[in-house]
């Protein structure tokens, strides 16, 4: 079901929980009029404060805290946690009729809110709220790549990991929107209950901008667990940068923007460790990493604390990468295989000096494009790393929820 919990939704707050207050409209015997339940008296005139979340609420969003004056101009406002007493930052309006805090709230935390406000006749109304905001048990949270504000390669996907499985999938991907500034169809497939990427038919235009749109706070992802993002990120997709790795001859093709770059001696898997066919994004890149065959089912066969200039292609293991202890009794680079499953460049110990591993690791982007093709082995599935292009477009279609 696509729900937002009640202690979440700001309408509902100002609509059926204002918080009202009067410096007077006492009766004849000198006492305010209240009434009756105990927790907020009846404006008669002076300012009234709306705040959000109510007093005494459970479950609150950590981004819709808020607080709202008629009749009047805030004068103070101070948000502290119950525990400590930690001030959080926040800011009055231009206008003194709102204020909300600087950044979101944190989950699992009571909150103490004391607002003040000054009518136009001088008199003072003040009003608190004490809430709990929403418990990690409660709520879930995506993680998501590529991270904001960077530039990536054409190949790169918004792949979104959510720390607990969503069972209303079409809620969640409903609360996600990704468009692309060439227009682009964006489109999203579920890969399982944690994992949503979306990607368009083809490789991003390069130059594009990608906006993602994360708008889930409050909504349900699974029975009684919320989620608590509200929030906007954008990416630019740089220049075009596909390289080719031709198994059969031992090369790698680099191609940008449609013209061929550089051409590059490899050593692909050995044949009984060949390397995934397929199209593969780069998703880390490493100056220099430890390699561990017992961590990717090579028990003991080798155990590399500096490898050079690696690049991640996938979650299994497949990296390309400098190689500097390649065995000079072997063919050279471009003549045969001879890795556990990677593609590997001639390179230099210490990642500094000029090389083909250097050269590459300088020239690629998170996002690149890596084809591996004329390997025995199988074709890369798609959800091992972010290679979703290895999926027909009606496969997923297929896959999305909205």
């Amino acid at each position: 079901m696509n729900t937002r919990r009640h202690g979440l939704a700001a309408t509902a707050a100002l609509l059926g929980g204002a918080l009202l207050l009067t410096a007077c409209g006492g009766d004849a015997s000198g006492q305010d009029k209240d009434s009756g339940d105990g927790k907020n008296p009846a404006a008669v005139d002076g300012a009234t404060i709306r705040i959000t979340p109510e007093d005494r609420s459970d479950n609150a969003s950590i981004n819709a805290t808020a607080v709202k004056v008629s009749g009047g101009k805030l004068t103070e406002v101070e948000l502290t946690t119950a525990q400590d007493g930690q001030e959080v930052p926040g800011k009055i309006s231009a206008d003194g009729k709102s204020w909300k805090p600087a950044d979101q709230l944190e989950r699992a935390t009571q909150y103490e809110l004391t607002a003040t406000a000054r009518d136009t006749k001088g008199r003072e109304s003040t009003q608190r709220s004490t809430f709990t905001t929403v418990s990690p048990d409660n709520s879930f949270i995506g993680s998501f790549v590529p991270e904001n504000g960077s530039t990536v390669g054409v190949g790169m996907p918004v792949s979104f990991t959510f720390d607990k499985a969503i069972t209303d999938r079409k809620a969640v991907q409903s609360g996600i929107k990704v468009s692309s500034s060439s227009g682009q169809e964006v489109v999203g497939h579920w890969f399982n209950g944690q994992r949503l990427d979306f990607r368009p038919e083809e490789y991003w235009e390069a130059g594009s901008k990608v906006t993602v749109k994360i708008a889930l706070d409050g909504v349900e992802g699974t029975d009684g667990v919320y989620g608590v993002q509200d929030k906007t990120v954008s990416f630019i997709v740089g220049r075009s940068q596909v390289s080719t790795v031709d198994v059969a001859t031992q090369t790698m093709k680099v191609v940008r923007d449609g013209a061929d770059l550089k051409t590059l001696p490899i050593s692909a898997g050995a044949p009984e460790s060949p390397t995934y066919n397929g199209q593969m994004v780069i998703s880390e890149k490493y100056l220099q990493t430890r390699m561990n065959g017992d961590t990717v089912g090579f028990d003991g066969q080798y155990d590399i604390s500096n490898v050079p200039h690696a690049m991640r292609l996938s979650t299994s293991g497949t990296f390309v990468h400098g190689n500097y202890w390649y065995d000079r009794g072997n063919p050279p680079f471009g003549r045969a295989g001879t890795s556990h499953g990677c593609v590997g460049l001639a390179d230099v110990e210490g990642a500094r000096a000029a090389s083909n591993g250097k050269w590459f690791y300088d020239e690629s982007l998170i996002g690149d494009v890596v084809i591996v093709k004329g390997s025995p082995d199988k074709t890369i599935t798609p959800d091992n790393g972010l290679n979703g292009w290895n999926m027909a477009w009606t496969e997923w279609k297929a896959g999305s929820a909205a």
